[in-house]
């Protein structure tokens, strides 16, 4: 399947690894859905802990093939982040859109849907219908 339709995702973490490690999971569990536009967004520039509003601009970027982008965040700060860019109206790309999911099972939600070609809206969906899995 081409990318050019697809919705891209942004995982934005406190940690550069960690926000690597749940792309690469959400793509394997996707059936190595490499078509999907995923980029991590975790850390500083330099390096170490925190969010960086660049990193997160520039993953935004990378990702958009004109079909939305879905940003999944792991913590507070994260998700201010992203909020003070959406309000910025600029600095991210038209049709990105934060979503209110769980991280890691949001994450693959959103790349197994955005790989059957499902529109932005369908991509939230799944990745918010994360929060009623149950584990017992």
């Amino acid at each position: 399947m081409s990318d050019d339709k697809l919705v891209g995702i942004v995982l934005v973490s406190h940690s550069a690894e960690v926000a690597a490690s749940v792309a690469e999971l959400a793509k394997e569990l996707a059936g190595g859905a490499v078509a999907v536009p995923v980029a991590p967004a975790g850390g500083r520039e330099g390096g170490g802990i925190g969010t960086s509003a660049e990193l997160v601009s520039a993953a935004a970027a990378s990702v958009d093939r004109g079909a939305g982008v879905a940003v999944l965040t792991d913590l507070g700060s994260a998700v201010l982040t992203v909020k003070a860019l959406l309000a910025e109206g600029d600095e991210l790309p038209d049709g990105t859109r934060l979503l209110d999911a769980p991280f890691v099972e949001g994450a693959v939600a959103a790349v197994v849907t955005a790989a059957t070609g499902a529109d932005l809206d369908a991509v939230e969906a799944a990745a918010a219908e994360a929060y009623t899995y149950r584990k017992v």
